[in-house]
């Protein structure tokens, strides 16, 4: 893995030490599933479940994402899944807190949008 890569994937929050960790420091399977990553739909169902208010199948969504990405050391991703998830866990739709669904999904939104952008191009 190039010294760029290396950089714009840090500035994009990703723990790499820890990933490459988890991958018994193996770059080549790490950027395997890194592609992979940006061919998940986790991410696109979450999306599309907010919008219609299934919020059950939202929360199964940011469920996986969180662990995938927390596997992946995506913290940028990782981090504002985990509070979707659980600001939907186990509520009724009365009991969803939408603002700060909204404020967390804004935030995801912003982050994997940019760290698509890096993988797409630079992996």
């Amino acid at each position: 893995m190039d010294e760029l890569l290396k950089q714009k994937l840090a500035e994009n929050n990703v723990d790499l030490d820890g990933a490459l960790a988890r991958f018994m420091g193996n770059e080549t399977l790490f950027l395997k599933f890194l592609k992979k990553f940006g061919n998940d739909m986790s991410y696109t169902n979450l999306m599309l479940n907010l919008d219609q208010e299934n919020f059950e199948e939202a929360f199964k969504c940011a469920h996986t994402l969180k662990g995938v990405s927390a596997n992946l050391g995506l913290s940028s991703i990782s981090v504002p899944t985990s509070e979707l998830t659980e600001q939907l866990r186990g509520k009724a739709a009365s009991e969803i807190n939408r603002d700060r669904v909204s404020e967390e999904r804004q935030k995801l939104k912003e982050a994997y949008e940019r760290l698509i952008v890096v993988i797409e191009k630079d992996t």
